[in-house]
């Protein structure tokens, strides 16, 4: 078990790493052929910090393993919210400008509400995951569409976020280094995550909601931290919602796509009326005085500790 442990932390550690280049490189070639840095930023800020989710995912899909990947997704939510965005609001307090993301918080929670409405026959189909993908992109275009009317001090925090290099070899390279580290990182997690799993005996579904979920989403909570402390609460609340969207409208809604999902009962009672909640606890701090203090911080993350004991305490059971 001791030696499963250290390959999984070992294929987390390429994960981010495989994230930080992929980024670097997407920014680069994107700034290259002619985006402007915000516009790069927007997304890279976003969505890009859930790459590992989705190389994870991507091979447990190939191994058979969707109960996993399915656990991951929605786990990683519960993560972002409560994990991500507690120690980030403890590390310094959230100050959040960026107005769109009050209405993509209410995208998030309507994704969440047809995630467990389209559930409730057992199972998410490909029509059901073209009606969330068909969102993701409805999202990706309200964002795009609503950059403009942002404040030029919060645009020039986000273009900061993406401006790099832009030399096209230098790019590629970093593509195909972020490509070989996300496989190889996945596989590590993937594989060692179910025989870690089995150990504890865990259900591939739990393993992916609680160690897999856990751990992919310690890329979003190390750059939430980091723009926490510069004062750059926009960021750090974007990573976070901008990733819940991408993980349950476009992981969720495209492995229903390529297969009908099972979805168990007891998920659509618990899991996914959960990120639901840790998503709704956000609301009223952006709000409100559109800041998330360290009292709030504290309750994020006291929620999810509470979550993570009813999980395992379900577990022996």
């Amino acid at each position: 078990m001791l030696e499963a442990v250290g390959w999984f932390v070992l294929g987390l550690l390429l994960l981010a790493l495989g994230g930080d280049s992929a980024i670097k490189g997407a920014s680069g070639l994107a700034q290259r052929w002619g985006m402007r840095p915000f516009v790069a930023g927007l997304f890279l800020v976003a969505f890009a910090t859930s790459l590992p989710e989705l190389a994870v995912n991507a091979q447990a899909i190939a191994r058979g393993e969707g109960a996993l990947a399915l656990g991951n997704a929605v786990g990683s939510n519960v993560a972002n919210f409560g994990l991500t965005l507690g120690v980030s609001a403890l590390a310094a307090p959230l100050l959040v400008r960026w107005r769109a993301l009050s209405p993509l918080l209410w995208a998030l929670l309507l994704g969440t509400a047809l995630a467990i409405a389209f559930g409730l026959d057992g199972t998410l189909g490909r029509v059901d995951g073209l009606v969330l993908v068909a969102g993701f992109v409805a999202v990706v275009a309200f964002a795009a569409a609503r950059a403009r009317r942002e404040s030029a001090e919060l645009q020039d925090a986000i273009a900061a976020f993406a401006r790099t290099r832009t030399g096209l070899g230098l790019n590629l390279l970093r593509l195909a280094i972020a490509a070989a580290l996300l496989y190889f990182g996945a596989r590590l997690v993937v594989g060692n995550a179910l025989a870690l799993g089995q150990a504890l005996g865990m259900a591939p579904l739990l393993t992916g909601l609680l160690p897999v979920a856990i751990g992919t989403a310690l890329p979003e909570l190390a750059a939430a931290v980091v723009a926490a402390r510069r004062g750059q609460g926009d960021l750090a609340v974007g990573h976070v919602i901008g990733s819940s969207l991408f993980n349950l409208l476009l992981i969720v809604g495209g492995m229903a796509v390529l297969s009908p999902l099972p979805m168990p009962a007891s998920f659509l009672r618990f899991e996914l009326p959960a990120a639901g909640v840790f998503a709704l606890m956000l609301y009223p701090m952006l709000r409100g005085d559109l800041r998330v203090s360290r009292a709030e911080g504290m309750l994020l993350l006291f929620a999810f500790l509470a979550w993570l004991g009813f999980e395992l305490a379900a577990l022996q059971q």
